[in-house]
């Protein structure tokens, strides 16, 4: 681990000093402001050997809401005992990894318990996740949808897919994809999705799913169908072999990374490879960074994804 270069920092600033300077760099680029008020006048306060009660470092104070204040209030790191030189290594692990890392394997990596990896991941995920979705998907977007979870049963009849969870994924020919679990594959499903990610003007690309009947009515560009029953998978510029890749890559995470993901979690694992899809052209540290820029505002406790009722 010694040996490895993450975020652009030397093997050997690898420690909570530059790790925190690092991460104060990447929030606050144009000057230190008020995790709470959003003050500009702040400033930091240096720990004294002799005071009774130092300042810890990094601590800073604001002058306006009288507040105390470091890094990581307001981000997904706040509450969290784990250094930060082992966040800054989570987030380069779980953003440079093509099909993902299980939280075992990350607990390996950074010397924590499995408990703790697990939590990260899942707060990771959380920053990875792009909201809001102001902009809509335009020109020509594939639409496709799958199952995922469970096995296959194929025994006594039985689709096997009473332990899957439907999932659908959107993708803008040559720019970024969008996907998450839906209820169902009804069209309602499906096509309120649609209207909700996808601009009027754009071409809709399918499959032959009876859900997408109606579509050409509704987007100016048309909608174009591929029949794959009828072995049918590419006709000119149409096809949905984006959208397919996309669910290539998840499908391999699930299987040979994660092995099962249930359905309460399965939305931050879209995220995730969204996230990573839609950074695909840039560097594993430009990916890692553009993350960090989406960490504040962000909380998520132990208790919620742990929760059995949700």
């Amino acid at each position: 681990m010694e040996n490895v270069k993450i975020l652009g920092l030397p093997a050997s600033a690898q420690d909570e000093k530059s790790a925190r300077a690092f991460l104060e760099n990447m929030r606050w680029p144009n000057g230190t402001t008020c995790a709470h008020c959003k003050s500009t006048e702040v400033y930091r306060l240096t720990p004294k050997a002799t005071s009774k009660s130092p300042a810890r470092e990094g601590l800073f104070k604001c002058r306006a809401c009288k507040k105390q204040f470091s890094v990581t209030v307001g981000t997904i790191f706040e509450g969290s005992h784990i250094p930060l030189h082992k966040w800054l290594m989570a987030v380069h692990f779980l953003c440079s990894s093509k099909k993902g890392m299980s939280a075992l394997q990350l607990s390996r990596m950074l010397g924590v318990t499995y408990k703790s990896s697990w939590f990260m991941c899942h707060r990771v995920r959380l920053a990875m996740k792009k909201m809001p979705l102001i902009q809509k998907l335009e020109g020509i977007v594939e639409v496709d949808e799958t199952y995922i979870g469970g096995r296959s049963n194929m025994m006594h009849g039985k689709t096997g897919r009473e332990n899957k969870s439907p999932v659908m994924v959107l993708v803008q020919r040559n720019g970024d994809a969008r996907s998450k679990p839906v209820e169902s594959l009804a069209a309602k499903n499906l096509k309120r999705e649609i209207r909700a990610n996808v601009s009027i003007a754009s071409t809709i690309m399918t499959d032959e799913h009876k859900s997408y009947v109606g579509l050409d009515r509704e987007f100016v560009g048309g909608h174009k169908v591929v029949n794959h029953s009828k072995m049918e998978y590419v006709r000119g510029n149409v096809y949905t072999n984006t959208a397919e890749s996309f669910f290539a890559l998840l499908k391999r995470g699930v299987h040979g990374t994660f092995h099962h993901i249930s359905r309460k979690h399965l939305g931050r694992y879209c995220d995730e490879f969204s996230f990573r899809w839609n950074t695909r052209k840039v560097t594993d540290t430009e990916r890692s960074e553009e993350m960090l820029k989406q960490i504040e505002g962000k909380r998520l406790l132990y208790k919620q994804p742990v929760n059995k009722s949700q």
